[in-house]
């Protein structure tokens, strides 16, 4: 198979976002935490481990996480907060391999077949990352050690939280073989079925499959595909995970809006948002998509190109909010807006060169201010510091007004 000679590791962090949430705010340990939106109509973005125990999982309606679960706490989300976090991680995993391929926020592949020599064997760097997780960052990982990606990444799953699974050449068949054919990268609920439908249950009766028989039936490429996997193959290299495509943030409202005064706000509100992970990522955005899905779900969306390459917020909002002005709004059914988002797209590096403009001095002013304004927020928090349209004359004293 030439996967004998590779020793690949995939870490993952555990219940990320919640877990970094409870661990800034103790209060919030040892309890089920979900983090997401509204209780109405929000989303699980994360939950705790507590959470998943009451059959939680990311994804879920938020109105059914609270049926299941209804003393979870529920937080927003602090991107900034899980930015930085992640940051920290990559700036780990990089004192173990030379190339960490990035799967998300919180989780990557790395090649450490080179490091061996030096930092011990597979196993050893994969305890040695768990303690600088813990240690440093008050974190929790899993980790799982195999000869390829595809096992390393079932493996790192399997024993969670705070899991080490190592799987060796000669055991990837016994570690394989009892597991669901969901398990199977590329096996989504279609393919799962087909395969049940031929009475495959198991990565082993796929295997056991005759290849030419489950080509016809799914096809050349998928049946190849699965038939590989299933023997334990899988060549992939750990690579140089890829820059984002898109960075955006959506927001799904308790009650339907038919003003757009009241969606102006918003976008003012995720345009600094969107600046922000954009400048965490030291990324710029050369175009703004702005979404927005109706009360009977019909979703659309409209694109406009910067004229120059940017992380200033309010660049982004000046061009969200242009867009929202063509887009008809009103107080009849099928025009109510239930959901509006902002993205920012067409990204680049903010080191990469760029054309001075006429406007340079104004442009520089604006991105030096969403600096600032990190800063601050790191510092003291998300409404240590907010634009003044933000702030309501019946807010609380400690600044929570409840707009994440």
């Amino acid at each position: 198979m030439g996967d004998a000679a590779r020793t690949i590791l995939h870490v993952d962090l555990d219940a990320f976002f919640a877990a970094v949430e409870q661990r800034d705010d103790p209060s919030l340990r040892g309890k089920p935490v979900i983090v997401g939106g509204s209780a109405r109509r929000g989303v699980v973005a994360a939950c705790s481990y507590e959470a998943r125990t009451f059959g939680v999982h990311s994804a879920m309606p938020m109105a059914i996480a609270l049926r299941l679960c209804p003393r979870a706490i529920v937080v927003r989300h602090h991107m900034a907060r899980y930015a930085e976090a992640s940051r920290a991680f990559f700036a780990i995993l990089g004192d173990f391999a030379p190339v960490a391929e990035a799967l998300s926020f919180d989780e990557a592949f790395l090649d450490v077949t080179g490091s061996e020599r030096l930092l011990g064997d597979g196993p050893t760097i994969g305890r040695a990352i768990k303690a600088r997780v813990r240690d440093e960052l008050r974190l929790v990982a899993s980790v799982g050690v195999a000869p390829n990606k595809f096992v390393a990444k079932i493996a790192s799953d399997i024993d969670k939280p705070d899991g080490l699974r190592v799987v060796p050449a000669d055991g990837i068949l016994a570690f394989l073989h009892p597991l669901p054919v969901s398990r199977l990268w590329g096996v989504g609920e279609v393919t799962c079925d087909r395969l049940r439908a031929l009475g495959l249950r198991t990565i082993g009766d796929v295997a056991r499959y005759p290849e030419a028989a489950l080509r016809g039936k799914l096809g050349d490429v998928t049946g190849a595909h699965l038939a590989a996997l299933a023997r334990g193959e899988d060549a992939r290299a750990v690579e140089e995970g890829q820059a984002p495509v898109t960075i955006g943030h959506r927001e799904t409202f308790e009650d339907d809006h038919d003003d757009p005064r009241d969606l102006e706000v918003v976008l003012l509100h995720q345009a600094d948002r969107v600046a922000a992970r954009l400048r965490a990522a030291d990324l710029r955005a050369g175009a703004v998509v702005l979404i927005v899905k109706y009360d009977d779900f019909r979703q659309i969306t409209r694109r406009t190109a910067l004229p120059d390459p940017t992380t200033d917020g309010q660049v982004l909002a000046r061009a969200a909010l242009e867009l929202l002005g063509h887009v008809e709004i009103a107080d009849r059914p099928g025009r109510r807006v239930r959901l509006v988002g902002l993205s920012a797209t067409a990204l680049e590096p903010r080191a990469a060169p760029r054309q001075l403009t006429l406007d340079e001095p104004r442009r520089a002013r604006g991105e030096r201010l969403g600096a600032v304004l990190d800063e601050v927020h790191a510092r003291f928090g998300d409404a240590a510091l907010r634009r003044a349209i933000h702030v309501r004359p019946d807010d609380d004293d400690d600044g929570n007004d409840g707009g994440g």
